[in-house]
């Protein structure tokens, strides 16, 4: 067991060296941040007619390693809709790093090829999991935080804006994460982007049902003319209602809820407090050829059951 330790201690010494020297100096922080302002992608023109930079740029060798990779870029879209400042090369290598080293102790210990696989597959999604997390979280803020942002826009076109000042005070006035996406907005539409572009950009950058109400209300007063201050109170109270329904039905499935997360987590908790209590009550569980099948069956009827749960209080407002 001192060897296994010495060489966990050895692996830990070695990314934390390995993250000292690759970490990014401030100044190149600082031109970073200056071109992501400035800079111009031709290709990205090209294919999708729009100005904006392309979010995986190799800017050390291991992003030049990990931007051959064919799923970088949707990586790159997750961090970036989850609001983080992570780094898509840093991604992969924290989730290999912990699928390998994860598996392999758990291998170890227990003894138990398919339970190290497993465990290294839980450890290696692990970091898009909470990728994903953080995603779900900004987009329940920025749904909370619209309504607001559209009675701002309607008083400042009452009060003789254009929709071009409207969204950047949007941009100034209104807190994260709609703050930030209505400020790259109008940044993009500063640069020469139409403002149709610009508002399905916005749209895919955070795919929400009521911020596509808003940009069709928006581009079809553009094209068709009306009074949009009174299109977007309209908006808005439509979106306060779908608030409102939403909040009644977290309530009804409240108990749906709990009742998963109590399904998830007890097999795991009485398993940990039994194997502390007797290590050995449960190793039959782990060696046994009919015990590790009924592992994995429970694991997948656990799967199932996830899904069925979902199934039902998924309901669509």
């Amino acid at each position: 067991m001192s060897i296994v330790l010495l060489f966990i201690l050895v692996l830990v010494i070695s990314f934390a060296v390995l993250l000292h020297f690759l970490k990014p100096t401030a100044m190149e922080k600082a031109v970073a941040a200056q071109l992501a302002d400035i800079e111009k992608n031709p290709k990205a023109s090209e294919d999708r007619g729009t100005i904006l930079k392309e979010e995986v740029r190799p800017t050390t060798f291991m992003d030049e390693l990990a931007g051959q990779l064919p799923f970088m870029p949707a990586i790159a879209k997750l961090i970036h809709q989850a609001g983080t400042g992570w780094r898509a090369s840093w991604v992969v290598f924290l989730s290999v790093a912990a699928a390998a080293v994860g598996g392999w102790l758990a291998g170890v210990v227990t003894n138990n090829t398919g339970v190290g696989v497993l465990v290294g597959m839980a450890l290696g999604s692990s970091p898009y999991a909470v990728l994903y997390f953080l995603r779900d979280k900004r987009r329940r803020n920025f749904d909370a935080l619209l309504p607001e942002a559209v009675d701002l826009m309607s008083r400042g076109l009452r009060a003789g804006h254009s929709i071009a000042a409207v969204l950047e005070m949007v941009g100034r006035e209104i807190a994260d994460p709609v703050g930030t996406e209505f400020r790259d907005l109008h940044k993009e539409q500063t640069l020469g982007l139409p403002l149709r572009d610009a508002m399905i950009e916005l749209v895919d950058r955070m795919p929400l049902d009521d911020l596509r109400f808003l940009a069709t209300a928006i581009l079809l007063q553009k094209e068709s003319g009306g009074n949009l201050a009174q299109i977007l109170d309209k908006t808005a109270s439509v979106m306060r209602e779908r608030a409102r329904l939403k909040g009644q039905l977290r309530i009804y499935t409240a108990q749906g809820r709990i009742t998963g997360w109590i399904l998830c987590a007890a097999p795991f908790l009485m398993f940990g407090l039994i194997s502390v209590v007797n290590h050995d009550y449960e190793k039959t569980l782990l060696t046994n050829p009919f015990g590790l099948k009924m592992v994995y069956g429970g694991l997948v009827m656990m799967v199932l059951g996830i899904l069925a749960i979902r199934k039902i209080i998924d309901v669509k407002v």
